[in-house]
């Protein structure tokens, strides 16, 4: 008889099987949930670790931060402004009206009758802006911008604790953007110093200030470029960085890891009015020299050499027989000026200074301004196709700089044509010398070089330019030379510059 033939006893051997592969898995070290097999437990308990970098880890700030936040402020100036109802721009009503609306039309109508600066005055009113700056003495010297504080009617400077103290501007300088005020005050505050040596590319920075009035500010960043030249004055030469910085920091300062000051920012960068990660600043050893002079006496001195210059471009550079196109162009000294008188002349290329190379005219302009008035300095230049060596004893910087007289009668003559440049001559009417422009071609070499009618051709080369046929002769004696390029000196309005033009173009 099959044991397993009764019901009773087929239930008997399942449950047999069931507790024999119950004790297997548990031997296994595994288990059965529900039909399905868990794996044992040995395979399973191991997980891998979470990922871990060890490299060099980002500087903390907090160290740099609580040293130096004492010694930078934010800069509150009031500023007076008064509307004239007779003023002439487009957008100077002294209150807001529509544009086109009857009562703006009346306004308008009003002010054009009434003699200019004669006219009611709106009442005067004052405005506020925001800055920042930072002490560079216990006694309560803080440096800024000018852009700051060059309308004020008072300035309030407000320290890190919320502290106020007024302050006075001691002196400005608009061709670097410095301004120089004075806390008055008993009180010894925390003040920070300017980085001695040049700033690297890649160092890290930190910048504090006042950005939207909001104070105490830190922004992290690195330095991203030097040298660089925004067309803010003729002593461009800011600090790029990308901390941020935005309306408010202008004049605070931009540390080094070591608590020093290696800028002061000026300017920014930006399509849209905020921070796109592009701000300039003003470089410590240019501040560190400008802040020395205005707290001596007020006032920057600078050397002065009185030559209005232009960059030598490669057409320039051919037509002297220069090898390269570096240094700065004479295009005319000054009356008067040392460069005058040491006997630099109009078309000479400034080539050193002391033995030092001239890059640029940015170049030449930083390096006499950076001399003392009174100094001696050998100028090395380039004239009929050698060089030469000058001494020049600099002036001091006019606080205006000296021009040539305006220009000459513009009467309509008959034109003698330079074809192959795209201009034509005719000869100056005023007995003043040089040979007008009468026309150019706006498809040709000479307005691609920005001539003009009515401007005054003064030279060609080294020989003034007398009469159009003379003018004509000198362009042809170049080529025939062998010259690639023929240089003209040309007066527009009360300036004078050289223009190259090239005739391996033509």
């Amino acid at each position: 008889m099959n044991p397993l033939n009764t019901p009773n006893d087929r239930l008997r051997a399942v449950r047999k099987r069931a507790l024999l592969g119950t004790a297997v898995a548990v031997v296994l070290g595994g288990a059965l949930i529900g039909g399905n097999a868990i794996l044992p437990q040995a395979t399973t308990a191991a997980y891998a670790d979470a990922v871990h970098v060890t490299g060099q880890q980002v500087p903390s700030f907090a160290d740099v931060v609580e040293k130096v936040r004492p010694a930078v402020v934010s800069v509150r100036v009031k500023t007076a402004e008064t509307a004239d109802l007779t003023s002439s721009g487009p957008g100077d009503m002294p209150f807001d009206l529509p544009p086109g609306s009857p009562m703006e039309k009346f306004f308008r109508q009003f002010r054009q009758q009434m003699p200019q600066g004669q006219g009611p005055k709106a009442p005067q009113h004052y405005a506020m802006a925001l800055g920042s700056g930072f002490f560079i003495s216990e006694d309560g010297y803080v440096v800024t911008n000018n852009h700051v504080v060059d309308k004020e009617k008072s300035v309030t400077v407000i320290t890190d604790d919320g502290t106020e103290y007024n302050a006075k501007v001691i002196g400005t300088d608009d061709k670097t953007d410095l301004a120089l005020l004075k806390v008055d005050s008993d009180k010894k505050f925390t003040y920070v110093k300017f980085a001695e040596g040049d700033t690297r590319v890649g160092d890290w920075v930190v910048a504090v200030g006042n950005p939207f009035g909001l104070g105490g500010t830190v922004t992290a960043g690195i330095v991203s470029a030097r040298g660089r030249e925004i067309g803010a004055g003729p002593y461009d030469d800011f600090i790029q960085i990308d901390a941020a910085v935005n309306r408010g920091n202008s004049g605070g300062p931009t540390f080094n890891l070591n608590g020093e000051v290696i800028g002061v920012n000026t300017a920014i960068f930006s399509p849209s009015g905020g921070n796109v990660g592009i701000a300039f600043d003003i470089p410590a050893s240019t501040a560190s020299r400008i802040i020395s002079d205005l707290k001596d006496g007020g006032t920057v001195v600078r050397g002065w050499l009185g030559v209005q210059i232009q960059p030598v471009t490669h057409e320039i550079a051919d037509s002297l027989n220069l090898k390269s196109d570096t240094g700065a162009l004479v295009a005319e000294p000054q009356d008067g000026s040392p460069a005058a008188k040491a006997g630099l002349k109009s078309g000479d290329a400034i080539l050193a200074v002391n033995g030092k190379t001239v890059k640029d005219p940015r170049d030449l302009a930083m390096t006499i301004a950076d001399m003392a008035p009174g100094a001696k300095v050998t100028i090395t230049y380039w004239r009929d196709g050698a060089s030469h060596d000058v001494d020049v004893t600099l002036g001091t910087l006019p606080t205006d700089n000296q021009q040539a007289s305006a220009g000459s009668d513009q009467n309509d003559v008959k034109p003698s044509a330079l074809d192959d440049f795209g201009l034509a001559l005719g000869p100056s009417q005023d007995n003043k010398g040089g040979v007008v422009i009468t026309d150019v071609d706006p498809n040709g070499q000479a307005a691609e070089r920005g001539l003009q009618p009515g401007d005054v051709v003064l030279a060609v080369g080294d020989s003034k330019a007398t009469d159009p046929a003379q003018v004509e002769k000198k362009v042809a004696d170049a080529k025939a030379s062998g010259l690639k390029a023929v240089l003209l000196r040309v007066k527009s309005g009360d300036q004078t510059r050289f223009v190259a033009l090239s005739f391996a173009r033509t």
